[in-house]
């Protein structure tokens, strides 16, 4: 096992409805496979199945298990909880998830790689270092032969061979064209000689051991030769005409074409000007001709499709007689008339569906003269059907006559094409399409053969391929017209393959191709498939589950002409292929070869460190990139010999397996027919001179250029050099450079190609100078292919031999000053430490390579080692390349995760966050990409947020990245702004600074790549630092806690100025600096901001309402209690009018303007004693009081002094008292908007009902606090919410805070059981205990709308429009407002259950989820109501009353916090309704909540938003991150 740092996991997210069967997921042996949920299935059932059998087991395609899911924080929570594969066995396995009723909704593949091993020693061979080397295996002799002519692969430097089939070949000799399957050619051996399949095994192994070569070889399985004895036998494994009689009339046509062949072969038809030598186009048209004029007619095609009318219309007229109706279980009712197609396709074999006939031609009545019409017009149907039958087949003789002439032309005319001369019989007009074992006859007689079962059985249908064909779709099958129309460009010397739908359709040939497969895989170590783009895929299918189980990690190459890659992937995915092979040849000029190489491997040079547990991303099939294939044309007719050398080096350098064919290298000067070739290769002598014949060595062709690139491809490849950058220097000169993203070291080729031959094309003799960053080690090679004297090229009769004249004059590892390629080098400066090398070439003509080794400058290549030395603190994977420091400097000498566990969570939030407004405080700002825009916070998370996306993409040409290639200026930024802080932040920003340094002096391309992992690494360790300063809670929750955990940093912060008024000097823990604008001793404590960016600082930070809403998710439930503890106490010194201030302003500029900040304080004053531990002590805690009276000035600090429980009893007295006052400098100074009488604040007891009241219409006292501006709308100083009377929430807030001061006199911890008022002019005593129990009296009486008209306690029936819910409040100036459904009650709900009826809560709930539940918030008001918008725009002004200037603000508009007290409520009341209810409310929480962890993981501020528009869109005027929708969101994972 590898340690889990160092283990590479890859995660798939599952999303519903997702099929990724056509994306390619390429994993490795080793590797860890996690399955987790996206965001569409959190909170579901959900069950994952795979066939990736447990361990031990034998893999079943079929046999799908279960796997189980693993909860690291616990199973409350879905955001983390996933299952696993271990993948430790190569090939294509499935996995399917479904959930609820549905067992599938959504799947893929993945594709496991197999590992190769060689050697005496069993070493791996990685994928990205084979070379290649493909043989044609009948050029290679009698086995005895064999090690002598494969010796020249191995003495080229390839490490792989590629045989074609080694089976017993068909009659025409085609390498691919099998005649059986199972045996061993018996050409391999010599007389008296008969080696088996265990020799080849025996070779395979000895060439695996000794020569560290991997042998493979093709499987065929989509024909046979035509001659093979076993298709004889079993004539029911191919496509025949009694098995397949949609084949019989494209039969005809082949026969019709045989005979006009024939003829035309005896001059027959000279006479009609088509002599048997066809020439020009006068002879194509005498073609079209004769098909039309003399075949067509005499075969009459279209009569298979036609039906015999006179025989239907007499059958219907006797089933008119006799007075039969339609079954109408068959036609259902409808009319129209339907023909039944012959399934033996015999002339006229058509028939009419009575049935329907019967049900589309009534008479009108059953008269002879009625049944006579009604006959008539069948009649006429017919014969109308029947000639659009003959139009349909008229299309399809087009296409085959079209396609007749294509094959003419290409064969006998085109300059590319075989040139076959006249028409015989053994070359004839056109290939014939069915194999015919029988004496030739007339054409008549033939036709006769069609009712012999006996013979047609044995009219076999030949393979080939068609052009644009979709592969998924088997051209042989009913429903195809390949063969009547002419498409197939056919082998005639192959029989296709028929195998059904599996083995049960063709036993034999199931069987018989499982056993070749068994002895493929059993001797050798992988397979080509041939033609796959043409074999049933659940044919390779099975039969490579049958080849892995003899093989396990058998290496699978295929070459796919499905024209995309999508379907390229279907293959790849399904059959679990390990390399597609690309050809060089494709490339019509050095830019597209250079792309090729660039497309089929590696990472940009400079490319992200990408952290080990990541997400699975789709890839592109592993490459065999071939700078030719036995398939392709000879490049040296389509290019040039001397082009051989070069582009077999750009295919080097790329970053995957490569390879080529034999004869390339040996210059052979045309194609190797797979075909017609009969000659033997050369033998291999190292000392054989050029002209030798019959040998090869070292001096043929380029073979030493190409022992020189094949090694440097495979050290290449094994010393990780995996990073590809393509220069395009000009026309014909590709440079290409791979690099090693650990030691820094890089190859770069520069290679000139000669696709033009030289003795015809002017080639520049100017070359451009190269710039190679860095220092050049040395010359690895250079080699230019040069002429030679030596005879002419003559082909030999024996032996396949290359040119003579040609060879490569080759030097390796020499220094620069003994090139003779270079000129001269010369070397600048660019910028520190940075050196660039200018070469200027002398000898680089076409046809030559020059590749040099590169390392970064000494200085910079030392300084990017201590890098790495100081990065591997957090990562083994910066080992390799790292260079210990000898004197480090001091900032250094501690590691940083030491320096990060001295900073406070105060400092944290320096170092993390601090938006642009705050930073702004102190002077600074936040970093500005040029051309791009300003980061989101000061802090490192700004970065952060943007490499995130950066890095997975390796978008290096973003503008961050840029801008770091460009200067220091953000380097700089990132540390100097901690610099100049003081303690613990300043070293984390010194140790930042001598990294830097460090980083300042590598080369620019370089950086983004280091600076990312330095910050990382800074990140992570300033996040371990975070939670460990946190509860418990938050140290083994989720990751989803952990995000939300961090709102707590971003919000919580000292500014320059103190936002809170000073506690009392009596207390301990409170945090004391030096001012940094007095210079005197101050209090500097965390206050919490209501929302980022526009609530972050100055007299804007800080509200009543949002601290005391957000405060327990954020301070209490993560474990900053004393902190809570200071902002509880630093607000209570502001208590005035009996009220706490809405906008705090530092306790001077405070506004007493809402009624229920009092009632949030009082809660969060409960949840402090609930929460902490021994945290009724805050009780007694002194406060220094700023407004000991109501009209007092500011007091000075410690002037007047009262314990808590004092402040919290004079808010409770002043209530019910009741509070009336006019707001301070009321007026356009303080409110531009408000009307005088808003001014006005009322807040008091209801002595009927025990409800806190108050307010009116003219101000809005509670959070839906948006008050009108729009002069031109008229709704300015009118609140559109003013929730006046007794808001619900208020209700259920008071409810709860005088249950707990009951509970705490009775305990002894509050010293007043009531409060004195006076009312009527008496003094009056009220108990708590009798509040308590009125309010719940009333509360139910007052608030729940039953919707029964006979409701007694309903006096205003006539507004009731919802049923079944809680008002919003109660005794509003204007009544309709009490009845509107808003989610208000849901946080009464939560603070105060008792209040409420459990079936009563449980239906406002359902009401509540159906209407206001919106992705993210809840909607703020029904959207029933008349009223109702969900789109904000604060700037939109118009004549619209309910939407100018922002009005609807909570009038729709889906906010996100009291999505938190609507779930809690729902879990608690689930609970109570039992265990169904629960599991089904638990799984709307998870499912609700995992949008907010998807918000927050994809938002670049890491926070949820204050409000969105409807149905979850963006909303532009909202808070990006808002303090109170974190908190309320991490209460419900703490209440679950």
């Amino acid at each position: 096992m590898l340690p889990q740092h160092l283990k590479q996991i890859r995660v798939l997210m599952l999303n519903d409805k997702e099929n990724l069967g056509r994306t390619l997921f390429r994993l490795e042996q080793g590797f860890e496979l996690q399955f987790r949920l996206g965001p569409s299935l959190q909170g579901r059932k959900v069950t994952v199945y795979t066939n990736y059998p447990l361990e031990g087991q034998r893999f079943e395609r079929n046999n799908f298990r279960v796997l189980k899911w693993n909860y690291p924080a616990g199973s409350e929570d879905d955001s983390d909880k996933f299952c696993s594969l271990d993948l430790k066995i190569a090939g294509s396995y499935q996995y399917y998830f479904g959930h609820g009723d549905t067992e599938k909704s959504g799947g893929g593949y993945i594709v496991v790689d197999p590992v190769l091993r060689v050697g005496a020693d069993n070493h791996v061979l990685p994928l990205d270092c084979i070379t290649i080397q493909t043989y044609l295996s009948k050029c290679l002799g009698h086995l005895d032969d064999w090690p002598d002519r494969l010796r020249v692969a191995k003495e080229s430097g390839y490490n792989m061979i590629h045989f074609t089939p080694l089976q017993t070949l068909g009659k025409s000799r085609s390498c691919y064209s099998l005649a059986d399957q199972l045996t061993f050619s018996p050409e391999f051996s010599p007389e008296g000689q008969s080696y088996t399949w265990a020799d080849v095994g025996a070779l395979v192994e000895k060439l695996r051991k000794e020569w560290n070569m991997i042998c493979i070889t093709d499987v065929v399985y989509n024909h046979t030769a035509a001659n093979s004895a076993w298709i004889r036998e079993h004539p029911e494994c191919g496509y025949n005409l009694v098995n397949s009689p949609h084949l019989r009339p494209a039969w005809v046509l082949d026969r019709a074409i045989w005979h006009l062949t024939t003829r035309i072969a005896e001059g027959r038809y000279k006479a009609k000007g088509l002599p048997p030598e066809i020439t020009n186009e006068s002879h194509l048209n005498a073609i079209r001709s004769v098909l039309w004029k003399d075949i067509y007619p005499q075969i009459k095609l279209w009569e298979f499709y036609q039906v015999k009318a006179e025989n239907a219309v007499d059958q219907f007229r006797a089933l008119l007689q006799n007075g039969n109706k339609p079954d109408r279980s068959k036609t259902g009712g409808k009319q129209g008339l339907k023909i039944i197609q012959d399934p033996q396709y015999q002339r006229y074999g058509n028939t009419v569906d009575m049935d329907s006939a019967l049900e589309t031609f009534i008479p009108h009545s059953f008269s002879p003269q009625h049944i006579e019409d009604c006959c008539g017009w069948l009649r006429q149907k017919l014969d109308e059907m029947n000639e659009e039958q003959y139009q349909i087949i008229q299309h399809h003789q087009e296409q085959a006559v079209s396609c007749i002439v294509g094959n003419v032309v290409y064969e006998r005319l085109a300059d590319h094409g075989p040139k076959l001369g006249p028409v015989t019989k053994k070359n004839p007009l056109v290939t014939r399409y069915f194999t015919f074992p029988y004496q030739d006859m007339t054409l008549e007689h033939e036709m006769k053969l069609l009712d012999q079962p006996d013979k047609t059985c044995h009219f076999l249908a030949h393979n080939g391929w068609v052009m644009g064909d979709d592969p998924l779709r088997n051209f042989a099958e009913p429903g195809s017209n390949v063969y009547l129309r002419r498409e197939l460009i056919c082998w005639g010397d192959s029989v296709k393959l028929r195998y059904g739908n599996g083995p049960e359709d063709c036993p034999y040939l199931w069987a018989h191709m499982q056993k070749y497969t068994e002895i493929t895989a059993k001797y050798f170590h992988g397979v080509r498939l041939d033609n796959c783009h043409s074999t049933p895929l659940h044919v390779a299918e099975f039969m490579l589950d049958v080849a892995r189980t003899v093989c396990p990690n058998l290496y699978v190459v295929a070459e796919l002409f499905t024209g995309s890659e999508e379907l390229d992937n279907i293959f790849v995915t399904k059959l679990g292929i390990t390399s597609l092979i690309r050809e060089a040849m494709s490339a019509g000029d050095s830019h597209e070869e250079g792309r090729l190489v660039y497309r089929y491997g590696g990472e940009p040079v400079g490319a992200f460190v990408q952290p080990s547990l990541r997400p699975l991303m789709p890839s592109i099939a592993h490459a065999m990139f071939l700078d030719v294939t036995h398939d392709n044309e000879c490049p040296i007719q389509l290019r040039s010999a001397l082009d051989s050398l070069p582009s077999s080096a750009i295919v080097s350098m790329a970053c995957c397996a490569t390879g080529s064919t034999r004869g390339y290298d040996e210059l052979v000067p045309h194609q190797i027919s797979v075909v017609k070739e009969e000659r033997f290769y050369l033998k291999w002598n190292p000392s054989a001179s050029p002209t030798s014949a019959g040998e090869v060595g070292y001096h043929t062709g380029i073979i030493a250029g190409k022992l020189a690139l094949n090694k440097l491809h495979q050290e290449l490849a094994a010393q990780g050099f995996i990073q590809v950058y393509v220069d395009q220097v000009d026309a014909d000169i590709v440079a290409v450079t791979r690099h090693c993203p650990s030691t820094h070291q890089s190859v770069v080729a520069v290679c000139r190609t000669a696709f033009w031959n030289p003795k015809t094309h002017q080639y520049s003799t100017s070359v451009p100078p190269m710039f190679i960053p860095g220092k050049i080690e040395e010359v690895v090679l250079e080699a230019r292919t040069v002429e030679r004297d030596a005879e002419n090229y003559k082909k030999d009769d024996n032996y396949i031999n290359g040119l003579p004249e040609y060879t490569v004059e080759i030097k390796e590892h020499i220094s620069l000053q003994e090139s003779t390629v270079v000129k001269q080098a010369g070397v600048t400066s660019k910028g520190r430490s940075e050196f660039v090398q200018e070469i200027t070439f002398q000898k680089l003509t076409p046809g030559s390579v020059i590749a040099f080794r590169v390392s970064l400058d000494p200085k910079a290549q030392k300084l990017v080692g201590v890098l790495r030395y100081y990065l591997s603190q957090f990562s083994p994977k910066y080992r390799r390349g790292s260079i210990a420091d000898e004197n480090p400097p001091e900032a250094l000498q501690k590691p940083l995760l030491e320096l990060m566990s001295k900073l406070t969570l105060a400092e944290l939030n320096i170092l993390l966050f601090r938006c642009e407004s705050e930073e702004q405080e102190d002077g600074g700002g936040c970093y500005s990409v040029p051309g791009w825009e300003k980061l989101k916070y000061a802090g490192l998370q700004g970065l952060i947020s943007v490499l995130a996306d950066v890095r997975p993409n390796n978008d290096l040409g973003h503008p961050l990245c840029a801008n770091l290639r460009q200067g220091d200026w953000l380097i700089d930024y990132v540390s100097n702004r901690l610099i100049h802080r003081e303690g613990a932040l300043a070293q984390v920003g010194q140790w930042l600074a001598a990294m830097f340094n460090y980083l300042k002096h590598i080369p620019r391309y370089l950086i983004p790549c280091y600076f990312d992992a330095i910050l990382v690494s800074t990140y992570t360790a300033a996040l371990d630092a975070t939670y460990q300063l946190m509860s418990s809670f938050i140290q083994n929750g989720s990751s989803f806690v952990h995000h939300l955990a961090l709102g707590s940093v971003q919000m919580c912060g000292v500014g320059r100025f103190p936002a809170l008024p000073p506690l009392s000097m009596k207390l301990d823990e409170v945090p004391y600096r030096v001012s940094p604008i007095t210079g005197q001793k101050e209090q500097c404590c965390v206050s919490l901001a209501a929302g980022l960016p526009h609530f972050s600082s100055g007299i804007f930070r800080c509200w009543g309402r949002d601290t005391f809403i957000a405060l327990r998710g954020l301070m209490l439930l993560t474990g900053r209690h004393t902190e809570a503890r200071n902002i509880i106490l630093a607000f209570a010194g502001t208590l005035r009018h009996g009220l706490i201030p809405n906008l705090l302003g530092e306790g001077r500029c405070a506004r007493y303007n809402c009624r229920d900040a009092v009632w949030w304080w009082l809660q969060c004053i409960q949840d402090y004693t609930a929460h902490v531990s021994q945290g009724h002590e805050i009780l007694r805690c002194p406060v220094t009081r700023m407004y000991p009276t109501d009209d007092s000035e500011p007091c000075k600090p410690g002037e007047v002094e009262q314990p808590l429980y004092d402040v919290i009893q004079e808010a409770l007295q002043r209530h019910l008292e009741g509070i009336s006052f006019r707001e301070r400098n009321a007026g356009p100074k303080i409110d531009m908007n408000m009307r005088d009488e808003g001014f006005d604040v009322v807040a008091k007891v209801d002595p009927d009902t025990g409800f806190v009241t108050g307010g009116n219409r003219f101000n809005c006292g509670t959070w839906m606090d948006k008050m009108g501006e729009s002069e031109r709308a008229r709704n300015k100083g009118i609140p559109a919410t003013p929730r006046d009377g007794a808001a619900v929430e208020i209700v259920g807030l008071s409810k709860s805070a005088v249950r707990w001061v009951v509970d705490l006199y009775a305990k002894g911890l509050f010293p007043y059981d009531g409060a004195k008022v006076h009312r009527d002019g008496k003094e009056l005593f009220i108990s708590y205990a009798e509040w308590n129990q009125q309010l719940q009296q009333s509360f139910e009486t007052g608030f729940w709308v039953s919707g029964d008209p006979k409701d007694p306690n309903e006096k205003q029936p006539d507004l009731v429009h919802k049923k079944g819910i809680y008002k919003d409040s109660y005794g509003a100036a204007s009544p309709w407002c009490d009845y509107q459904l808003r989610p208000n009650f849901t946080i009464a709900m939560v603070v105060a259950p008792e209040l409420f009826t459990v079936e009563r809560a449980w239906k406002a709930l359902a009401v509540a989820e159906k209407k206001l539940l919106g992705p993210l918030g809840m909607k703020t008001l029904d959207p029933d109501d008349m009223v109702y918008c969900g789109v904000y725009d604060n700037e939109l002004d118009s004549d619209n009353y309910n939407l100018a200037k922002g009005f609807n603000y909570h009038q729709g508009p889906e906010w996100l916090w009291p999505v938190g007290y609507f779930l809690r409520a729902k879990l608690y009341f689930a609970r109570k309704m039992g265990e169904e209810a629960y599991a089904k409310t638990i799984n709307l929480v998870k499912n609700v909540l995992s949008r907010h962890y998807t918000h927050l993981e994809r938002s670049l501020w890491k926070g949820l938003p204050e409000l969105t528009n409807e149905n979850g869109q963006y909303c532009p005027f909202s808070c990006e991150t808002q303090a109170w929708s974190v908190a309320t969101v991490l209460e419900v994972l703490y209440d679950l």
